[in-house]
């Protein structure tokens, strides 16, 4: 009875959210994009706005949950923040901290406190000097089938799967990314994206938007991406480990650089056994919620088509899914 409950409130949750995200879309015109960066499309662009060398991520790094703010009641948080700064600025870190319990799903037990953000190797990461504490969510936002955060500072983006069903003849290619994550991204939120809803053309209510990720898996936040950073797992397996700042906040269906060949894909949905830092993984039994383009809520099985959920994930490749 008290883990129905809980479900029953983080459902509630991605419900809030996903009403936030559509409120958002009334006022913009768009959605959120998965987190802001300086944009830069050459290597001396990206050096001089002080971005990270390997991602081109650069500040002020402020993500999707923090736009939502002010459509779910957390106008004073929102109001608390200078956002022309970076999110480690000064004068943004109290808010940074804060805890809100509408980005936090009650039957995790990984933590529910602000974090201290690392970089890749471990070490506490702090831009602005001192300790960095993000506030935590249990809540992330789907990239698609495919990752573009550890790659997108480079010209090249290696091997692309631009539908995942498709002939591989013809579905893989190395296309130039100069820093624009839209070059890759197949999902709704990516580094700077603005998506609209007529470019859901897969249509919302097949289109995964938002997700579950527990703490116990790894550390996730409502605040943003801080350059450099690493998301590192917090339980082992023989397929994960670190990932990029980008997964602070986004997360992907596969497959993605090096786990597939062009033939052998490695997909990993709602808590598949690679445990992946980048994707959704929830401690509900038997599978996870996931927040649709529409805004509805679904409770995804984990033994759900692995083929499937990655089409669910996309946006815009024309795969016709048929959602329970």
């Amino acid at each position: 009875a008290r883990e129905a409950a809980r479900r029953s409130s983080c459902r509630s949750n991605l419900k809030q959210l996903g009403l936030a995200l559509h409120n958002y879309h009334d006022a913009h015109s768009a959605f959120p994009g998965g987190y802001y960066s300086t944009p830069v499309s050459t290597a001396a662009e990206a050096s001089a706005a002080g971005a990270d060398s390997g991602t081109w991520d650069a500040g002020p790094g402020w993500g999707w949950g923090t736009m939502l703010l002010p459509y779910l009641e957390q106008s004073n948080v929102y109001a608390g923040f200078d956002l022309d700064q970076p999110l480690w600025a000064a004068a943004n870190r109290p808010g940074a901290a804060t805890k809100l319990n509408v980005f936090l799903c009650p039957s995790v037990s990984g933590g529910d406190e602000a974090y201290t953000v690392r970089s890749e190797a471990g070490t506490p990461l702090d831009p602005g000097g001192g300790n960095l504490l993000l506030g935590r969510s249990h809540y992330v936002a789907s990239h698609g089938q495919e990752e573009c955060w550890s790659r997108c500072g480079d010209t090249g983006s290696g091997l692309i799967v631009t539908n995942i069903r498709g002939n591989v003849s013809t579905a893989t290619q190395s296309v130039v990314i100069n820093g624009d994550a839209s070059r890759v991204a197949d999902g709704p939120f990516f580094r700077n994206s603005a998506t609209r809803m007529r470019d859901v053309t897969d249509g919302t209510s097949n289109t995964i938007f938002l997700g579950e990720h527990s703490s116990q898996l790894s550390e996730k936040t409502w605040v943003g991406v801080v350059p450099g950073a690493g998301t590192h797992p917090n339980i082992g397996s023989p397929d994960n480990g670190v990932d990029s700042a980008a997964t602070q906040v986004l997360v992907h269906a596969g497959p993605s650089g090096g786990e597939n060949d062009g033939v052998n894909f490695i997909i990993h949905p709602v808590n598949f056994p690679t445990l992946h830092v980048g994707q959704m993984y929830s401690e509900h039994t038997g599978g996870g919620h996931v927040c649709m383009g529409d805004g509805s809520v679904r409770f995804v099985s984990e033994n759900v088509d692995l083929f499937t959920f990655a089409e669910m994930s996309s946006m815009n490749e024309g795969e016709v899914v048929s959602v329970p």
